[in-house]
């Protein structure tokens, strides 16, 4: 009995020295790599969510820039909103004033509808603006204006003052006339209506056309440009009905 349990203690003490053996080093090195990679992964990881941070950060400023750049219209042109009709202004003479630019700037008085004030020749006129200064328009005064004269008679919905046949600004250099009251260059019923008018004074006038008439005899009407096909139409046809002229006068020069 006791022979046989030395024997089998030794069989045991045998097949354990003969078991497969893994040297520590194995062990050491195969340990060393997986904390190395581990290590790898926990480095990179902070890495890659500052990057993803970074990015989100630029496309969100990127947004905001682009939606604040823009001014947002709502599809309607603010420049067209200058062109609209004044409610009650049937002539559309406040519409067209109100577009008249001077040094300075339009004034709540330009708009008003003031009557016309009819003088013995039969021509008439209104005054919009007073103007300035103590220089004013009388007999020999040396006179600048911008002008533009409508046809009465060629009245359309978008032009209820009458089509225009001439303006300094499409028919002359400079955008203005200027003559010797006096002088026969222009027809002296409108010169009648300018008495008084000061610098930067806008008035409108009416001529009859019995006086348009015996202005174009004596040739003191102004005639549009060679360029100005429209307004040689108009001015040609002018004469076959109705000639009344409306003229819209801005003094920009007295002496």
């Amino acid at each position: 009995m006791k022979a046989t349990l030395v024997a089998a203690c030794l069989a045991r003490a045998v097949a354990f020295s003969a078991a497969p053996h893994r040297p520590r080093a194995s062990l050491d090195v195969d340990a060393s790599i997986r904390l190395r990679s581990t290590a790898g992964d926990d480095d990179h990881a902070p890495s890659r969510r500052s990057v993803f941070v970074r990015t989100a950060s630029a496309a969100s400023a990127a947004l905001a820039a682009a939606t604040l750049s823009a001014p947002a219209n709502a599809g309607i042109d603010p420049s067209a909103l200058r062109a609209l009709p004044v409610e009650g202004d049937a002539t559309g003479a406040a519409s067209r004033l109100r577009q008249i630019e001077s040094e300075n700037g339009p004034r709540p008085e330009d708009s008003k509808d003031i009557a016309f004030e009819r003088l013995p020749s039969g021509a008439s006129y209104r005054e919009y603006r007073e103007g300035k200064g103590d220089a004013a328009v009388g007999p020999g005064s040396k006179v600048a204006a911008e002008m533009t004269i409508r046809c009465l008679s060629f009245a359309t919905a978008n032009e209820p003052g009458g089509l225009k046949y001439f303006s300094t600004k499409e028919d002359t250099d400079f955008n203005e006339l200027a003559w010797t009251v006096g002088s026969g260059e222009l027809p002296p019923e409108l010169e009648e209506c300018m008495m008084g008018m000061h610098k930067g004074a806008v008035r409108r006038i009416e001529l009859p056309s019995t006086v348009v008439f015996a202005a174009r005899k004596n040739g003191q009407l102004p005639l549009p440009s060679d360029k100005n096909k429209d307004g040689k139409r108009r001015f040609e046809n002018l004469f076959k009905t109705d000639a009344t002229l409306l003229f819209e006068v801005f003094v920009t020069r007295i002496k």
